[in-house]
């Protein structure tokens, strides 16, 4: 069956994108049904290289569907704003990523920000999106390694709770080689304080690394 699998963060730059490109070669990369979407993206021109760039320099991957790129670094409602773009619904996003799932086996989709940041021009989210998906979904919650990744990761893991939205793991989006006392012990106290399993840790710098040798690891990394 098709599955639908969202790629939300605690907050900004904790790793979704390398999780994302993670998630698809896990799924079976290029030799697999496997779509990626970026519903929207901020901070990007139109000719800049883009979060779904780094998706396919990675896996590899080439079924990758691009929204709506904004210019501002700011949360896709308020960038949209400011340049006087109409953004499209969350359920528009919802019908093209359902459709997605006739002819995919996976399909990720990675957010923008957090959970709760606007994606449409009312500022409906990532979550309100999710409820209007008619195919099965789980998200998977990308969280920060260190400290302060409690709080933020079981406000999130309330969030999706209290809307009824299934969470397949947790996934650390950047863990060092070498943690120190508050990422080791977090890899306890995520699972035990949210009672979400990790299911992911991704090695720090694995944005860096060759496609070849992100494709070798990446399945490696997931429990």
């Amino acid at each position: 069956m098709p599955r639908i699998q969202i790629v939300t963060g605690t907050d900004t730059g904790v790793g979704k994108t390398v999780v994302t490109a993670a998630l698809a070669v896990r799924a079976g990369g290029v030799d697999a049904a496997v779509a990626v979407v970026k519903p929207t993206q901020t901070g990007v021109g139109v000719n800049d290289p883009a979060d779904l760039d780094d998706v396919h320099r990675l896996s590899g991957l080439v079924k990758l569907h691009e929204g709506v790129r904004l210019r501002d670094p700011l949360a896709p409602t308020a960038a949209a704003r400011r340049e006087g773009v109409r953004l499209p619904s969350v359920v528009a996003h919802a019908r093209a990523i359902d459709e997605l799932t006739g002819t995919n086996e996976t399909v990720l989709v990675e957010g923008a920000g957090g959970l709760l940041v606007g994606i449409d021009a009312e500022g409906k989210h990532l979550a309100d999106l999710a409820q209007h998906l008619t195919t099965p979904f789980g998200f998977v919650v990308v969280v920060r390694a260190g400290l302060g990744t409690l709080n933020h990761t079981g406000l999130t893991v309330e969030a999706l709770r209290s809307r009824g939205l299934p969470i397949d793991g947790l996934v650390i989006g950047s863990m060092p080689a070498a943690p120190d006392l508050a990422e080791e012990c977090n890899l306890e106290d995520l699972p035990a304080t949210t009672g979400v399993p990790i299911i992911g840790r991704i090695p720090a710098g694995a944005g860096a690394m060759s496609q070849k040798d992100f494709v070798a690891a990446a399945p490696g990394w997931f429990e």
